[in-house]
């Protein structure tokens, strides 16, 4: 904790006076233009991969930045989602998955999640990466889970709402950790 409370102390100090034109304009508006889904997996971090500004990205990170279809009832997710699109008026929603991803590396190798039941029932929400992937190795199934949430989020009414107003567009990219790269997928498995 002492780490965090030293950076919190240097925000205050350096970062903050130095964007205060910029907090001052957040402080009485939100209109992010992306929603930005990734991983929990501390590696991956939206606003330095994307190198946003505070304020540029309303972002939901999740375990295997997995995205449930769409049914009626309180979910934080879908609640995030419909608040996104619905209010802040998102026009384009980013899946970024990432190459050693320990859901997916889970998924691929028959992990024994027994003890981790949570997890075991939260990772049935990417039970449709393998039909999306154009192999069976784990970073096509990385890309195949990708695909998997982006037609998941299809199934949420203000997302199909919005796609079919033409005012949302769904991308797919995976991004390489060791490289740095980011691969922008399709939203269809290539065929072999």
């Amino acid at each position: 904790m002492q780490d965090l409370a030293e950076g919190v102390a240097r925000f205050q100090r350096g970062v903050f006076p130095a964007k205060a034109d910029l907090f001052a304009h957040l402080a009485a508006t939100h209109r992010p233009g992306t929603l930005f889904i990734s991983c929990s997996d501390a590696r991956v971090v939206p606003e330095l991969l994307t190198q946003s500004e505070p304020g540029e990205l309303f972002v939901i990170r999740t375990a295997g930045n997995l995205v449930p279809a769409y049914t009626p009832g309180a979910d934080g997710i879908a609640a995030s989602v419909e608040y996104a699109v619905g209010v802040l008026g998102v026009r384009d929603i980013v899946v970024c998955g990432h190459s050693a991803c320990g859901a997916m590396t889970a998924l691929a190798e028959g992990h024994d999640l027994a003890a981790l039941p949570a997890v075991a029932d939260w990772l049935r929400h990417a039970d449709a990466a393998p039909a999306h992937a154009d192999s069976a190795d784990l970073a096509a199934l990385i890309r195949g889970n990708v695909r998997a949430q982006l037609a998941n989020l299809a199934t949420h009414p203000s997302v199909a709402r919005a796609l079919a107003g033409h005012r949302l567009t769904l991308h797919g990219w995976v991004y390489d950790i060791l490289t740095g790269k980011v691969e922008v997928l399709d939203a269809a498995p290539t065929a072999n």
